[in-house]
C-alpha cells in the first residue's frame, strides 16, 4: 500500500515536472520580453508632440507581414537633416518607445540628430509577439525604411540599444557594419542564456529550455571597424556589469571603442546618471559628426 503510494507520488511529480517544463519552453516569451510592464504599456503610449517633438508615426512592415510602429524625428530644414547624424534607436524589454520620449528630446534638440524610434512586435501599439527571430526582422525594417528615406539614407546612422536593444542593435550590425558610421550600447547582456542565471535564479537548471538566444558575446567580434561606446552601470540588478565588461573585452574593432562606465547607475537609471549625456555628447563629436 505504501509502495504504491510512493509509486503515485513519484509518478505525480514527474507529471508536473514535464507540464511545468513544456509550458516554460511554450511561454518563456512572455517572460523574457515583459512588454506589458508597467501597466498600460500595450495601450498607452506617448506622442512626442508632447516633447516638444515632430510627431510623426510610421508603420513599417516586417519580412513576415508584421506591422510595428516606429516615431520618426528628422531635424527641420532638409540641408540641417541631411547634415545631421541618424540615431536608429532600440529600447529596452519592458515600456514602449514613448517612454524613451524625454532622452529623445536631448537627443533632437541638444545633440541635433534625427531619430528613429523602434516598437518591436508586441510592444505599444505595434502588431504580433516579441520574440528573438521577429525582433531581428523589425529591425532590419527600420533599416530599409532609413534607407530608402530620402533624407535619411544621406546621413550617417548610427544604432543605439538599451538592454535588449543592445543585443538587437549588435545582431543588426554586425550583418551590415559597412551601413553604420557607429554602435552605442547600454547595460547588453552577453547572451540570454548567461543573464538567466543571474537574473532568473529559480530558472538557473532550465536554462537549456531557453530557445531565445541573442550571443552578443559571438556577434560583437564581427564588428571590427566603427567606433562603439559602452554604457554600463556598475549597480546594474538585472544584467551584471561583468557582461559588459566582457562585450568590451571582446570587441576588437579599429574604429575605436569607448567605455563609460555609472558607478552608483542601476539598469532603469543609467540616463539619470551624472555624465550620462555628457559622454554620449563626447563620443558622437570625436567619432560621427567630426570623422570625415
Amino acid at each position: 500500500m505504501l509502495l504504491t503510494l510512493f509509486l503515485y507520488l513519484i509518478y505525480f511529480a514527474v507529471a508536473v515536472t514535464l507540464l511545468f517544463t513544456v509550458l516554460l519552453y511554450i511561454f518563456q516569451c512572455e517572460l523574457l520580453y515583459p512588454a506589458g510592464f508597467p501597466h498600460g504599456s500595450r495601450s498607452v503610449v506617448a506622442r512626442p508632440v508632447q516633447y516638444d517633438l515632430p510627431d510623426k508615426e510610421v508603420t513599417l512592415e516586417a519580412a513576415d507581414g508584421v506591422r510595428i510602429r516606429s516615431y520618426v524625428m528628422i531635424q527641420r530644414g532638409e540641408e540641417v537633416a541631411i547634415q545631421s547624424p541618424t540615431l536608429l534607436w532600440f529600447h529596452s524589454h519592458t515600456g514602449n518607445m514613448g517612454h524613451r520620449l524625454p532622452i529623445a528630446q536631448v537627443f533632437y534638440k541638444k545633440f541635433g540628430y534625427n531619430i528613429v524610434l523602434v516598437s518591436y512586435r508586441g510592444y505599444g501599439l505595434s502588431e504580433g509577439k516579441p520574440n528573438e527571430i521577429g525582433l531581428k526582422l523589425d529591425a532590419q525594417a527600420a533599416l530599409d525604411y532609413i534607407l530608402h528615406h530620402p533624407i535619411l539614407r544621406h546621413t550617417k546612422l548610427i544604432a543605439f540599444g538599451q538592454s535588449l536593444g543592445g543585443a538587437v542593435a549588435i545582431d543588426l550590425v554586425s550583418k551590415q557594419e559597412h551601413l553604420f558610421s557607429a554602435l552605442i550600447i547600454e547595460n547588453t547582456f552577453l547572451s540570454m542564456t548567461l543573464l538567466i542565471p543571474h537574473a532568473l535564479p529559480a530558472l538557473q537548471y532550465l536554462v537549456y529550455l531557453c530557445h531565445q538566444k541573442w550571443r552578443s558575446y559571438q556577434l560583437i567580434r564581427k564588428i571590427q571597424h566603427i567606433p562603439i561606446l559602452f554604457l554600463s552601470s556598475l549597480k546594474d540588478e538585472l544584467v551584471p556589469a561583468s557582461h559588459m565588461a566582457k562585450l568590451h573585452d571582446l570587441c576588437h574593432t579599429d574604429g575605436g571603442k569607448t567605455w563609460k562606465e555609472f558607478e552608483r547607475g542601476t539598469h532603469y537609471d543609467t540616463c539619470m546618471q551624472p555624465g550620462y549625456f555628457d559622454a554620449i555628447a563626447e563620443f558622437g563629436h570625436d567619432h560621427v559628426w567630426e570623422s570625415d
